[in-house]
């Protein structure tokens, strides 16, 4: 493990959570969420994008500043973080495309420019892109400045894909589906675990955009009818159960550490 440097020396535990299939399930879950989410309160709710984004932002804030405050991993916090991630970074993407008319094209191609940016800088800074390593403050900034920035590429890419390339969300489903497949496939074969895992991150994204959208817009439009409000209910409720089972285990590995 890379140990912080003396300009950062505020040491943690490990932040994030493990790499497990029940990671993937809720990152995915929280993706559909956050597309959903920010569709209902802009336009069933009638708040619109800027109130939208202004109050998820706000709470976005709060609850980063409680995750970087806490010492150690606690599920609850770290998944309502990446939710609210998720719907701010949807909705910075319909911003500058509903609102402010860029081209997908040219957000997709800026927030790539972003990320990688961010992790050149994060490289050059600490060395490492793993998230094995985020014990400290200044790896915990590059983590949520990445994640922040893969959702709003994601959303751009999907939406590019799906909507302005005409694949539509049953496609895009299936496309993105096969491309992280793809990508796992790379990874069990050799290929660099950092690598493989933020190229899955970010396409974990318009996966589950695609796939929120399959499920809450009309038919008219290729989906299936189930409504932002209710697509957004049942999967926050497996987010929940799955996240409780998170905070349950870890809640129980310092009881276990103290007992030896």
């Amino acid at each position: 493990m890379n140990l912080p440097s003396g300009k950062d020396a505020t040491s943690l535990l490990n932040k994030v959570p493990e790499v497990t299939l029940g990671f993937w399930i809720i990152k995915v879950m929280s993706t559909t969420v956050g597309e959903t989410v920010a569709d209902y309160l802009a336009v069933d709710a009638g708040f619109g994008q800027g109130m939208t984004t202004a109050v998820m932002g706000a709470l976005l804030a709060v609850a980063l500043l409680t995750q970087l405050r806490s010492r150690r991993y606690v599920p609850w916090m770290y998944w309502l973080t990446v939710v609210l991630v998720s719907v701010v970074g949807t909705q910075i993407t319909d911003t500058l495309t509903d609102r402010m008319g860029v081209s997908l094209y040219a957000s997709t191609a800026a927030f790539a420019a972003a990320l990688v940016a961010i992790f050149a800088i994060w490289f050059m800074n600490e060395r490492t892109l793993s998230i094995k390593s985020i014990d400290t403050r200044t790896r915990e900034l590059f983590y949520w400045s990445a994640i922040l920035c893969t959702f709003a590429l994601g959303t751009a890419a999907g939406d590019l894909a799906t909507e302005a390339l005409g694949l539509g969300f049953q496609w895009g489903v299936v496309v993105f589906g096969a491309l992280i497949a793809l990508t796992a496939l790379a990874f069990y074969t050799g290929a660099n675990m950092v690598l493989t895992f933020w190229i899955a991150y970010i396409l974990t994204r318009p996966l589950g955009a695609a796939l929120g959208d399959l499920l809450s817009q009309s038919p008219t439009y290729g989906g299936l009818g189930l409504g932002a409000k209710m697509t957004s209910v049942l999967f926050l409720v497996v987010i929940v159960g799955l996240v409780a089972f998170a905070q349950r285990d870890a809640n129980r590995a310092p009881s276990s550490a103290s007992a030896h």
